[in-house]
């Protein structure tokens, strides 16, 4: 994975625009591990009650509220930890969550990490699944992503995003749960699954 790392500007603008941009980009971490980002959703800060960070800045969701293209890791229900590009301009405190990635790297040690699995769909699909695929925790919050210095990167490898993204609302949240911030690659099996009381409240 030679190619140099998403710029700056890429996040450099509303979460809404960039989510379904970064589908079929490739997140890579430094020991190769690599996977092709296939589900996303957008938060909009002080706009969005899902976001972390609606109520403003805390020591925990600080790095959302730095320069854009930077990581933003946290602890999900005392579980696993998930991963979020950081977007917009600072102070606004706008990201991206990375809901599912297909490995497509280093598919050997994506396993190991994942406790060897049976079916690979099952690697990444899920924001804790793709931090535990890629061994992405807590110590590669505020990692800058437009380096190769922190370990972590997104690049372009010249798969598009498609040319129409599925657009749903957005999963495991309690509030605005009316919005279609969810994109993800049409018919990747790759893709989080959800769950049937999701169904039947939407």
């Amino acid at each position: 994975m030679t190619r140099s790392p998403l710029p700056r500007e890429f996040y450099q603008r509303d979460p809404r625009e960039v989510a379904p941009e970064l589908l079929n980009k490739l997140i890579v971490v430094s020991d190769g591990r690599a996977g092709r980002i296939v589900e996303v959703e957008a938060y909009c800060g002080a706009n969005d009650p899902a976001a972390h960070t609606y109520r403003g800045k805390t020591q925990r969701n600080a790095t959302m509220f730095g320069p854009a293209g930077h990581l933003y890791v946290y602890f999900s229900y005392g579980i696993h930890w998930c991963a979020n590009t950081v977007c917009g301009e600072p102070g606004e405190g706008v990201g991206v969550l990375l809901r599912a990635i297909e490995p497509v790297q280093r598919m050997d040690a994506i396993r190991q990490a994942r406790g060897n699995l049976r079916r690979d769909r099952e690697l990444g699909s899920g924001p804790g699944r793709l931090a535990q695929a890629l061994g992405i925790t807590g110590e590669l919050n505020g990692a800058d992503l437009v380096t190769r210095d922190s370990g972590v990167w997104l690049i372009d490898d010249g798969m598009p995003p498609p040319a129409t993204p599925a657009a749903t609302p957005r999963i495991g949240i309690s509030k605005a749960v009316e919005h279609p911030w969810r994109w993800h690659v049409p018919g990747s099996t790759h893709v989080s699954k959800v769950r049937a009381a999701y169904r039947r409240s939407t």
